[in-house]
């Protein structure tokens, strides 16, 4: 019988949130702060709690398999003008930390992909099929759904029962462009083919606005591999 996957990832976070973690990780803020936004937002003791292990997972104290990728990150995208601006440094934290994030992102980006929106319901299916038709899946799906929301992926209409894309952020910093790809390359745990990663569905949100092949062969952390008749495919680069 095979093993259920962990959620791992069940609560809101808002992007106001993962930029406070961002000023605490470069020093321009304190712990304070960042106690300060999620006692306002209402959270009781164990939820705030379990939303501070997921700011830390993603920013502040990440694990050690991924610590020098988020390291890099925070180095990008730490000085922004604004929270929204924190999205892209969120979405790829999430995305190489948690599976569950990931997963309800790539499922919405394949099912919003034609025509641009899709139902929650045919999310909710997508991810039961994986993780099992639990209460648990469907509030950690819908707190998943909440979040990308909040970080300006997704709008929810119809009360909320279907899903519509936003207009895709566009990043041309060759950085920021590297560490997503990281980002996705990690979350897939396999290398992607060049030809089809800058429409890969987990990073439905961003428009990639580099010459891929050239930000991968200039990256310390990622490589162009041949593989075959001829494709190339971008990879995390061997130790």
């Amino acid at each position: 019988m095979s093993k259920v996957p962990q959620i791992g990832f069940d609560r809101f976070i808002q992007i106001e949130w993962v930029a406070a973690a961002l000023r605490v990780c470069i020093g321009s803020a304190d712990l304070d702060e960042l106690e300060g936004l999620l006692d306002s937002s209402g959270l009781g003791p164990e939820a705030k709690a379990k939303t501070r292990t997921k700011l830390k997972a993603m920013a502040m104290e990440p694990r050690s398999d991924l610590a020098d990728f988020i390291g890099r990150g925070v180095g990008h995208f730490a000085i922004p003008l604004s929270s929204a601006d924190v999205a892209p440094f969120a979405w790829g934290a999430a995305i190489a930390a948690y599976p569950y994030f990931g997963k309800v992102a790539e499922f919405t980006g394949r099912l919003t992909a034609i025509q641009g929106d899709c139902s929650v319901a045919e999310i909710h299916r997508r991810m039961s099929e994986v993780y099992g038709d639990r209460q648990v899946t469907k509030r950690a799906t819908q707190a998943v759904l909440q979040t990308q929301a909040n970080w300006g992926a997704i709008e929810r209409v119809e009360m909320g029962k279907r899903l519509v894309r936003t207009a895709a952020r566009r990043l041309d910093d060759p950085h920021m462009v590297g560490w997503l790809i990281e980002a996705a390359l990690r979350y897939h745990g396999r290398p992607i083919s060049l030809a089809t990663l800058q429409s890969t569905a987990v990073l439905y949100p961003f428009v990639l606005d580099q010459p891929l092949a050239y930000v991968i062969s200039n990256s310390d952390t990622l490589e162009l591999r041949l593989e075959g008749a001829n494709q190339q495919f971008a990879g995390l680069r061997s130790a």
